[in-house]
């Protein structure tokens, strides 16, 4: 990783979050600072979900498509055992459920495809995409389900001696963004310190030099696969209190693709900063940019949030295809 790349995210961030308010007319500052904490939470959120992305493919190659559809698996299998059983016995029954679906799928569908070309990898977790879909809604139902974390959802006021009038945080939000964070960093940890997360960062560098000093790449990959099994059972279990769980949210976990575009995607570092970059450029964009751009072009408005992420993905595609923290690869011929 270039050295200069934190400094790069940084003011990618600075831009994003402090140029588009000053650029449209923003004028208070307790409304700015609103809208950025809105955006933050919002993009802890998306970095772990992307978390799951970045995983799976440091560790084997593999780019998951069906990230999305185990968040809304996860988010199912804990919204209908909650109905049976306490919410914490229900997580707890869940992260069980993501582990042995996350070693059913790295030993039926991938390790037999191991050494094919990446397409065939791609289409076969493409194709786990929809069977997780469909075994979901067979298995859990297909109604609208709730998850109640007892966490409150009325705005809290805060700031107030800072800030004339204050500003509102969500309370659900602000929790959720609490515990996505210390996963997140329960996983750095993770990875640096235990010999079982130097095994996979070694795998993720080199799979046959770890083969050759006997890390066995199998057992390896099942790890991580489970790893992120429990990571989409939390960004499953947040999104679904919030949302509802629904069918609709495994579009919302695609909203990690950017971030992992951004931020790169063998790069758990880039999964972080990158969620956090979409978060608050989208936030920005729908409150500031919005009214610009209606009131330029005589505009409907709104919508800002849906396609915001996607364009600033392609820019990066353009200008830096490997993103923030991905490593440039260089083809000597």
């Amino acid at each position: 990783m270039n050295k200069n790349t934190p400094f790069i995210a940084v003011c990618v961030a600075l831009l994003v979050g402090l140029v588009l308010p000053l650029a449209t007319g923003a004028s208070a500052p307790g409304f700015y600072v609103e809208v950025l904490l809105g955006g933050l939470m919002a993009g802890v959120l998306y970095s772990l979900v992307a978390l799951g992305f970045a995983l799976i493919f440091k560790a084997s190659g593999v780019f998951n498509f069906a990230q999305g559809a185990m968040v809304l698996f996860a988010a199912l299998a804990v919204a209908r055992l909650a109905e049976r059983m306490p919410l914490w016995a229900a997580i707890l029954v869940g992260i069980v459920i993501m582990t042995l679906l996350a070693w059913f799928i790295e030993r039926l569908v991938l390790r037999p495809l191991v050494n094919q070309d990446p397409i065939a990898l791609f289409m076969a977790t493409l194709g786990v995409t929809f069977f997780l879909d469909g075994f979901g809604q067979t298995v859990w139902g297909s109604d609208i389900y709730k998850i109640e974390l007892g966490m409150t959802k009325e705005p809290v006021l805060v700031l107030q001696n800072l800030f004339q009038g204050g500003i509102l945080v969500n309370g659900e939000d602000f929790v959720a963004a609490i515990v996505a964070a210390a996963l997140v960093g329960g996983l750095a940890l993770f990875f640096q310190y235990t010999p079982t997360g130097r095994a996979l960062r070694a795998v993720a560098d080199d799979h046959q030099a770890a083969q050759s000093i006997g890390i066995p790449l199998n057992r390896m990959w099942v790890i991580v696969w489970a790893v992120a099994g429990v990571v989409a059972l939390v960004a499953g279990v947040i999104w679904g209190s919030k949302l509802g769980v629904q069918f609709s949210l495994s579009q919302v976990a695609l909203k990690a693709l950017p971030v992992v575009i951004l931020g790169g995607f063998t790069s758990v570092t880039g999964a972080i900063v990158g969620g956090l970059i979409i978060g608050v450029g989208e936030k920005m964009a729908e409150v500031f940019l919005g009214p610009v751009l209606v009131k330029a072009f005589d505009l409907a408005g709104g919508g800002i949030e849906n396609w915001f992420a996607y364009v600033l993905a392609l820019v990066f595609l353009l200008v830096r295809p490997q993103g923030l923290f991905g490593e440039k690869h260089i083809d000597r011929v």
